[in-house]
This record gives C-alpha cells, structure tokens and sequence, in this order.
C-alpha cells in the first residue's frame, strides 16, 4: 500500500506533469471508484483545471476551479499520464482527457480506491478523524505520551492508527521501530520519555529520507509516473531476512493482522 512518501511523490509528480492542466472529458469505467454517482461526477469534473495539488495523511488532494477532488490509492492505485493512443487496460478505472493532448488514467486492479469531489475550499485538518502529519508541530512528544495515556495498544498498532499520526503504514512503522529499538509487539504503556522523544524525531527522519528517495518501491507500490523509489535499499528490517545492525536473523509477527519485522536482539 502506498504510504506518505509514496503519496508525497505522486502528488509533487503530478503537479509537475499536469499542473495548470484542464481536464476536456471524464470516462469513468467502473463507478464504485467514485463516492457518489458517477455521471454526476464526469460532469462536475469536466472543464475544471488542476490549480493545486496537496496531501493529507494518504489522500492525495487536488485543488480544482469550482471544487476539490480528493483520491485514496488504498492497496494498489496507481496514476498514469498517457497518450490517447497507449492501451487501456481492465484495471484503468478512471480516465481523465486532458487539454494538452495527454490522458491521465487512474488504474487499481483490486478496485479499492476511491475518488470524490468535496467542497474548494475544504479545511482537511480534522478530515477523516485524522491526526495531525508527522512534521506538524503538533506532533511532539508531548502529545505521544497524551495520546497513550491509559492505553494498552502495540506500538506497531500504534503508529498504523491513523488518528494518532496520519500516514504511516507497515513499512515505515516497522522502521521506525527499528530506529528507536523497540518491538512491534511492546505496549505503548510500557515505554519512557526517552522513547516518545525516539519515535518523534526516528518518524520524522525517516520519512524524509523516504520522500527524499522517492518513497519504497516494494510489492504492491511501484512507479507508474517515471519517479522509482530507492528507500527499499535503505530499510534495515522490513521484508528483510538478517538485520543490518547485529547481523542476527529478521522475525516476522503478525500484530493486528499485519506483518511485523523486527530484530529480536536489537528491538527491545
């Protein structure tokens, strides 16, 4: 699933290859991609031009002439800018014609992403019961030890609740946790100041590197806008088998139903 570095790196693409673009027709093949009818929306979507392209937390949010649209790429969303002329395949559910010449086409073979149109001037701040993004100020570690108060929760459950921090996912909860020598599986009551200050600044650090890579091209997340992510050479435990640190043998638990990498000599 693609996560906030992926995400990152979708939108700043798009802004750079469809920006100012308008759109001249809408074809939706499949309508449970979009919230709400169909028809209405290649109607409401044609004609507008892409002014500005933002994220929150995984959404990918583009703001419009008369409205915004806002898209989730959950598993396996991809965008791509083509020619009228390349093929459409049967996983490209949305296309979109655009007024130099180009098609930008929106492909998801598990079909669970979603598109909707919201109001222009949407305030995302509390969208979705969202937590604030891992560079806000918000997120400091004042607000991990209040948010953890009275709970139980396993810190790689943590971290994937998207009302604590918006936008993690498996892989960057896993090294997170990696970086501040933690277990997936530890409780979130059982952790010190010293910790909350680890996963603080291990989050921040990491996803930059991570944005700055272009996110991680692993699995279900690969390019599909000329943009190949090279974070996957710098994970030290996800999807790996001997850890880079101690060259000890990579766990794998599943926590909450998601698979956990960690090293059980250097995690704690």
């Amino acid at each position: 699933m693609p996560e906030l570095p992926e995400v990152e790196t979708v939108v700043r693409t798009l802004e750079k290859q469809i920006g100012g673009c308008t759109i001249t027709h809408v074809h939706v093949r499949y309508d449970p991609i979009i919230v709400g009818d169909a028809r209405e929306f290649e109607e409401q979507m044609c004609g507008q031009t892409f002014r500005r392209f933002e994220r929150r937390g995984k959404y990918l949010i583009f703001r419009m002439d008369d409205l915004t649209l806002v898209s989730h790429l959950r598993m396996e969303g991809k965008y791509y800018i083509q020619p009228p002329s390349a093929e459409i395949t049967k996983h490209m559910h949305v296309i979109f014609d655009l007024n130099n010449g180009m098609q930008l086409r929106y492909n998801d073979t598990r079909k669970f992403g979603r598109m909707e149109i919201l109001a222009k001037d949407k305030d995302f701040r509390h969208y979705k019961d969202l937590g604030p993004e891992p560079f806000d100020k918000a997120f400091n570690p004042s607000y991990v030890h209040a948010f953890r108060k009275g709970k139980r929760t396993p810190l790689k459950s943590l971290l994937l609740d998207q009302s604590f921090v918006a936008g993690i996912g498996n892989i960057y909860a896993d090294e997170i946790l990696a970086a501040c020598h933690l277990r997936p599986g530890r409780s979130c009551a059982n952790i010190t100041k010293k910790d909350e200050e680890h996963i603080v600044n291990e989050t921040q650090r990491i996803l930059k590197a991570a944005i700055k890579a272009g996110g991680t091209t692993i699995r279900s997340y690969t390019s599909s806008l000329g943009v190949t992510g090279r974070f996957q050479t710098s994970c030290t435990v996800h999807m790996q088998k001997i850890c880079a640190r101690c060259g000890g043998e990579i766990k794998v638990k599943y926590i909450g139903g998601r698979s956990s990498y960690y090293c059980p000599h250097c995690q704690h």
